[in-house]
């Protein structure tokens, strides 16, 4: 589980906020990682603030459902004040999102400041020798080029920088070169070239250049050794007051669990919270809330430095200046004037306002004000009080535990949010989708009336009966008088199944205008069959699958309705057997445009018994016209396949003619079947016409037929 924040607060009196940070330190010191930051964050600071906590400790948690944490310190405070504030480093986003302070002193402006994330890295990357990055010793020889060293290779040698340089040579086991990085060294007598493989120690002669290096490796085995990050507050006013801090930050959720008692002449109905301090400190008289509901949440990367890519744009010296026109411009007003100077001076004054709101806590209390819970009334039934009251916060639903909550570091608690009577109905519930896979038995099931007056957070239910345990059940979000169904078993005594059927069938059917139009019902059926073998009674609620896009048909109404079922309210006798069928119907259009339709499907809808006699009737015509118009498409096609033949014969009988010519006797043969061929073409040609005439007239007659129909 990831650790949340230590929610430590450390008081420390100072003459003025300047103490904050070292002489002359500035916010973006700080961020450059100067020496006395880190001594800051050292072990002694984070010890000095666990020993002050108590002078602002917290006093107000309020911990959501959605896994955040609203924690308030507030304390007794004189002069100007320094807090600091610790953090586990995955919870500073949440923070600085959520940080407000308010400290009432007049002409109070609070600051914060707090080492960058980037703080480590800068300031490797201000020594002598930078480790940043994690660089090997060639990067650091060729990063140090003119400095001077002692090494030993294995003989001591002594020399100057001049840079590491990489050489191919032959690799004996293999034809490819391999790479070897050697220093390059600058000594009395020349330069010298040492291979870093055989570099056994070296030494910077320059102590400045080892001492950098150890203050290094001290930097980065203390950031590696702390998960704290620190904000630094800074009060500067002046008097005694009571000061307040309150920040939101990643907590683990707050759960709950219910029992339900139904060997009771009232069902009684118990809920318990189960809260978490997974910080490294203490709780102590803590006034705590668990709110329920589902606001909005996220983080947010506020801690890490965020840098914009600006462009790189050339020196205005480099070269001449581009040639350019300007358009003329038109409609000019000579009466605008300038107003920002005054725009910015409103500005600050409803700045310096908003600040002021925002540091006094008075007015800050006046903007958020709190919800009072109502006088509880606690029930008298059962051994257990609740210890919570609830009341509304807002949208969503706060319990306030009664008393002053202490729970100690790494420990969990369970504290009583509800104690009360309950109306409770017991039933079983079979499950329309499940019935279809076979026999199955229907749930063991209770009717719940939230009559405790509060709302209940979701969460399992750990129900009773006969003085023994029964079952568990899950529930939702459980409003005031609401109702809810929760199973908790199977009845093993009672078995049921389901059988679903899809008709068909036809309810209109109009021809106008050339089309037919059939309304049809697609009938959905589903026949539930529950067999009772015990010897009392059942209350049955069936809930049956709502099929999308259908209405109910049949029963009339259900006992209620949600998203997805429709649940229906049976009595199931003793030793007996139900049969209740349910009925949906939705409706099919389907528009046929007659002339465009096959003939089979025309005959098809003439000879159907779905379709009203007189429409039959109607039908059974336009199929005769249709077929007349059909037949004499059929002929108009045979002549003209048969004229397309003949003139391929004629082409074929003109290409033999031209090749043996008119004078042989072949010839004269081709020049009479040529004739022939001309007469036939000539006699068919007038048949293809009144074909043609034929075809027209009978597939008029069709049309006009069938955009006359209006049934």
């Amino acid at each position: 589980m990831k650790r949340i924040p230590t929610l430590a607060m450390v008081l420390l009196l100072t003459v003025s906020g300047a103490d904050l940070l070292p002489s002359g330190s500035t916010k973006k010191t700080a961020f450059g990682g100067s020496p006395g930051l880190f001594a800051q964050n050292s072990t002694a600071e984070r010890e000095a603030a666990l020993s002050a906590e108590s002078s602002l400790p917290v006093r107000r948690i309020a911990l959501f459902s959605s896994g955040v944490g609203y924690f308030e310190h507030s304390g007794a405070i004189s002069g100007p004040s320094v807090l600091v504030l610790s953090f586990d480093a995955n919870a500073v986003n949440d923070a600085l999102k959520s940080l407000t302070i308010g400290d009432p002193a007049p002409g109070s402006s609070p600051s914060v400041s707090y080492p960058s994330e980037e703080t480590l890295e800068r300031t490797l990357e201000s020594l002598g020798v930078d480790l940043s990055g994690n660089p090997g010793t060639a990067e650091i020889f060729a990063a140090q080029r003119g400095a001077e060293i002692e090494i030993s290779a294995p003989n001591p040698l002594r020399g100057r920088i001049v840079g590491v340089e990489l050489r191919n040579l032959p690799d004996p086991g293999t034809s490819d070169p391999r790479q070897e990085a050697f220093l390059s060294l600058f000594t009395a007598e020349g330069i010298r070239l040492i291979a870093l493989k055989d570099i056994v120690s070296f030494v910077f002669t320059d102590p400045t250049l080892t001492a950098d290096i150890k203050r290094a490796l001290d930097l980065i085995a203390a950031h590696r050794a702390s998960r704290t990050r620190t904000l630094t507050l800074s009060l500067n006013g002046n008097g005694n007051r009571n000061a307040s801090v309150s920040y939101v930050i990643s907590v683990p959720v707050w759960k709950v669990s219910y029992r339900l008692d139904l060997g009771r002449p009232q069902p009684l109905f118990q809920g318990w919270a189960i809260v978490d301090n997974d910080s490294d400190t203490d709780w102590t008289n803590v006034e705590l809330s668990l709110v329920s509901g589902r606001p909005v949440s996220f983080i947010q990367q506020l801690y890490p430095p965020y840098y914009y890519t600006r462009p790189t744009l050339p020196l205005s010296i480099a070269g001449t200046a581009q040639a350019r026109s300007h358009a003329p411009g038109y409609g000019r007003n000579e009466g605008v004037r300038i107003s920002g100077a005054m725009a910015v001076a409103e500005s600050a004054v409803e700045m310096d306002e908003r600040a002021e709101v925002f540091y006094d806590s008075d007015k800050l209390a006046a903007a958020r004000p709190r919800a009072s819970p109502p006088s509880p009334s606690p029930a008298t039934v059962g051994a257990v009080q609740a210890a919570a009251s609830g009341y509304a916060a807002g949208d969503q639903f706060a319990f306030t535990v009664k008393n002053p909550v202490t729970l100690n570091r790494r420990q969990s608690a369970m504290i009583p949010l509800v104690n009360g009577n309950v109306e409770a109905v017991k039933t079983l519930i079979l499950s329309g989708t499940r019935a279809l896979g076979g026999t199955i038995h229907p749930e063991l099931a209770l009717e719940l009336t939230n009559t405790t007056g509060i709302k209940l957070p979701p969460g399992p239910v750990t129900v009773f009966d006969g003085g023994t345990y029964a079952g568990d059940a899950l529930i939702e979000f459980f409003g005031e008088n609401g109702k809810r169904l929760i199973s908790y078993g199977e009845d093993l005594s009672v078995n049921a199944s389901a059988v679903a059927s899809v008709d068909r069938l036809v309810s209109t059917v109009t021809v106008t205008g050339g089309v037919m139009t059939i309304t049809r019902r697609q009938i959905y059926k589903r026949t539930y069959t529950v067999q009772n073998n015990s010897g009392e009674a059942r209350r049955l609620i069936i809930e049956h699958p709502i099929i999308g896009g259908t209405s109910l048909a049949e029963p009339a109404s259900p006992l209620e309705k949600t998203g997805s079922l429709y649940r229906f309210l049976q009595n199931l006798p003793a030793r007996g057997e139900l049969s209740f069928m349910v009925q949906e119907e939705s409706p099919i259009l389907e528009r046929i445009t007659l002339t465009q339709i096959r003939l089979e499907s025309m005959v098809s809808f003439s000879t159907s018994q779905e379709i009203p006699p007189r429409i039959r009737t109607a039908l059974a015509r336009a199929v005769e016209l249709r077929q007349r118009a059909d037949a004499a498409k059929q002929a108009l096609s045979d002549l003209q396949t048969r004229n397309t033949r003949l003139m391929a014969d004629q082409d074929r009988i003109r290409n033999n003619l031209g090749a043996v010519g008119n004078d042989s006797d072949l010839g004269r043969e081709y020049m009479r079947r040529m004739t022939e061929l001309d007469r036939d073409i000539d006699g068919l040609s007038k048949e293809i016409d009144r074909a043609a005439a034929l075809v027209q007239s009978s597939q008029k007659d069709l049309e006009e037929y069938i955009a006359g129909l209006k049934l």
